[in-house]
């Protein structure tokens, strides 16, 4: 007996430490390092929060803020070294890796090191754990996080000209940005379908450009369905991007503009026609539908350039950020192979086509740029023709791009459509909102990795990090857009921050997504899609007479309805309440349907899977 008790006793310690391991790790994303110890710290009214510096002052105020508003606490703030202090949350400035930070919890104290972001991702990493002791949690888990993140640029996009948001939302979305310590939001502000910044010099931008007169309904890709008749649009004033950009700073969050070119512009030539190819080219008006349309910026007029140099000299003086996006996508060149000015181009520059004179033009929009210390990023077809000098690609139809320009020792930020793209579904369309055609479920996006196997070790260093892109020819609300990101952000805030060795998709999905998506759920303030149940198989089919099926519910205190008879489960169906037995006489079928319901009432997908005891003709369809 006496040998078998040290074996008994790491057993009981193993378990133990795996249990405050699940409770320690239920940030997202997950962290670097983690060890983690026995015991827990309880915030309490009589905590003090300690800091050592105006900044530190102000991340422990926001943690202070966040501890009223949700737990009630009115805790003092103190300045004061992180030694001899009990029962105290010590926000301690110290260098760390670029935007790493250290989290040590004690029993005793909280003490949080790092610099700048650093220091407000700690608080991040605070901010989820604390919220998480409302879930049963007794306290803050005791143990240590090291942390930073794997790549440097880790973005959101969001597109306002295909619909226009209103400014208060693009607020909460840099929030949820800054919540899962992502730091770059990229703000589509121009396309056909309307141009959405306020540039002084050139007021008929926003006057008719800023404005179409209706909206196509349903899908692109479809049969029409006609239009609205509803007027869409409006635009951001320069004092509304300053005070953008100030918000996402103090949440260390770069705002990168885009202004289009050299097509998807129409917007711009609805003001400005002589812009575009030909004598007297025109008129335009600002698109009402989807897709790509052959009236682009004249590459043979130095009007041209003179417009858009102007455009970009008004952009850099708002936008401090070291890049300006100049898109480059999906250019036509069916106006430039008729165009005198833009042929007369080519002659004088001894170019061979028209593809080359999309890089001329990229290249001389670029040398203007770089000039005012600044530099490009450009969508993957700027690769065409020759890439500019100092450009960065982001590659979007798929890695390809992004994989070339590595290769050929360009700096690179992968946006693949296939993969990152939140305009496509999540789950299976026939049960969802209309989105792109394509599919994006949570898995896809979570297991992404931004750094592909076809580079070497050495071309990996090229890239930058990844973008995660909201296209919104379908999302007209900003309940669509939180729907469609969520939880796919998260999901994607951990492809770019976690080391491959630490990520794990099953932990995510069973026990740390179901936590965040409570604390959503729970303040009913914000849309997103509820996943399936965790063991639900969707379109499965299985052989045999007996089956034991267990559940999971994805968002924690939801609810699992089923049914057995092929009918939509819902509330008055049976509660999944432990596994459930299935059991197939011969030559029958049971048609086992699932539902995740939330505690605030928003629901899950349906989800079938087939069970038969007989074995079906190749024709056999369920």
């Amino acid at each position: 007996m006496n040998k078998l008790f040290p074996v008994i006793f790491l057993a009981f310690l193993t378990a133990n430490a795996q249990s405050q391991t699940s409770r320690f790790t239920d940030v997202i994303p997950y962290p670097a390092s983690v060890t983690a110890r026995q015991g827990s710290f309880s915030v309490k009214s009589n905590t003090v929060l300690i800091y050592d510096s105006e900044e530190t002052k102000r991340i422990a105020g926001l943690y202070a803020e966040f501890l009223k508003q949700t737990k009630g606490l009115h805790l003092p703030l103190k300045k004061g070294s992180p030694s001899h202090n009990r029962n105290a949350v010590i926000f301690n400035s110290q260098s760390a890796p670029s935007e790493g930070y250290e989290m040590k919890i004690d029993p005793e104290n909280i003490v949080l090191k790092g610099n700048g972001a650093g220091m407000f991702y700690a608080l991040q990493s605070l901010i989820q754990l604390s919220k998480f002791t409302d879930a049963g949690t007794p306290g803050i888990p005791a143990g240590t996080i090291s942390d930073k993140p794997r790549f440097g640029y880790r973005g959101m996009h969001i597109d306002v000209a295909l619909h226009m948001f209103p400014f208060e939302f693009l607020k909460k979305f840099i929030d949820l940005m800054a919540q899962y310590k992502l730091n770059t939001f990229h703000w589509h502000l121009t396309e056909d379908q309307g141009w959405r910044l306020e540039i002084k010099k050139y007021p008929g931008l926003t006057q008719a450009g800023a404005w179409r007169a209706q909206t196509l309904l349903g899908s692109a890709q479809d049969e029409p369905m006609g239009y609205d008749s509803i007027p869409h649009g409006g635009f951001y004033s320069q004092q509304q991007v300053k005070e953008l950009i100030r918000y996402a700073a103090d949440r260390y969050i770069t705002i990168i503009p885009e202004i289009e070119m050299p097509g998807h512009c129409i917007s711009a030539l609805a003001a400005y026609p002589e812009l575009a190819c030909g004598d007297h080219p025109g008129p335009f008006k600002t698109i009402e539908s989807w897709g790509i349309y052959e009236d682009v910026f004249c590459a043979g007029k130095e009007s041209t350039f003179t417009f858009l140099e102007n455009v970009l000299t008004e952009v850099m003086e708002l936008f401090p950020s070291k890049y300006i996006h100049i898109g480059g996508d999906e250019v036509p060149k069916t106006r430039w192979k008729t165009c005198k000015y833009c042929q007369q181009r080519i002659k004088d520059n001894h170019l061979k086509d028209e593809h080359e004179l999309q890089s001329y033009f990229i290249q001389r929009i670029e040398k203007f740029v770089n000039a005012k210390g600044r530099t490009i990023i450009g969508w993957d077809e700027i690769l065409e023709g020759g890439l500019a000098p100092n450009a960065i690609v982001m590659s979007w139809r798929g890695e390809k791009g992004g994989i070339a320009a590595a290769q050929q020792n360009h700096q690179v930020i992968m946006a693949p459509n296939d993969y990152i793209y939140f305009d496509h579904y999540q789950a299976k369309p026939e049960q969802e909102p209309l989105g792109f055609p394509g599919l994006n479920p949570l898995s896809k996006v979570y297991n992404y990795n931004p750094a592909s196997d076809a580079l070497t070790a050495q071309q990996k260093n090229y890239v930058m990090g990844a973008e995660a892109c909201v296209w919104t020819e379908y999302m007209p609300t900003p309940a669509k857009v939180e729907y469609m990101i969520l939880p796919r952000m998260l999901a994607f805030a951990e492809a770019c921050w976690t080391p491959i060795a630490q990520k794990q998709y099953k932990p995510f999905l069973e026990d740390r997504l179901p936590l965040h998506l409570w604390a959503i759920d729970k303040k009913n303030d914000t849309h997103f899609f509820v996943p399936m149940a965790i063991g639900a198989e969707d379109d499965r089919v299985f052989q045999g007479k007996s089956f034991s099926v267990s559940l999971k519910p994805t968002v924690k205190g939801a609810r699992i309805f089923y049914t057995l008879d092929n009918m939509p489960p819902r509330e008055t169906d049976y509660l999944y309440e432990k596994p459930i037995v299935i059991k197939v006489p011969d030559g029958e079928k049971r048609i086992l349907k699932t539902i995740v319901i939330t505690p605030s009432g928003r629901r899950s997908a349906i989800s079938k899977t087939t069970y038969i005891n007989t074995r079906p003709s190749p024709l056999t369809t369920y």
